[in-house]
């Protein structure tokens, strides 16, 4: 299982700006981390599995996208998260 409902209600304390807040940015996007993070690891050992390749595929360019709204609606939330987050970009 990829997170498990403790790593998960800790994500969402630790980015969300109130308890319980499951629905900002920051918090989508740091739980969008924590599965691509588990499916590259489950990825370097079932090196043929396509179907969650595809997946990854898509969390990811569902991240960038999410990333991009926060950039234009508010820069320094977006320059804190990926800092906090470690992403490159």
């Amino acid at each position: 299982m990829s997170t498990t409902a403790e790593r998960r209600a800790a994500l969402v304390s630790e980015y969300g700006s109130k308890p319980g807040d499951t629905g900002s940015p920051e918090v989508q996007v740091a739980l969008m981390t924590e599965r691509i993070l588990y499916l590259t690891e489950h990825l370097k050992t079932h090196a043929k599995d396509f179907h969650s390749r595809r997946g990854l595929l898509m969390l990811v360019g569902r991240r960038r996208r999410l990333l991009d709204y926060l950039k234009a609606k508010d820069n320094t939330r977006y320059t804190t998260l990926i800092g906090r987050l470690n992403l490159r970009r």
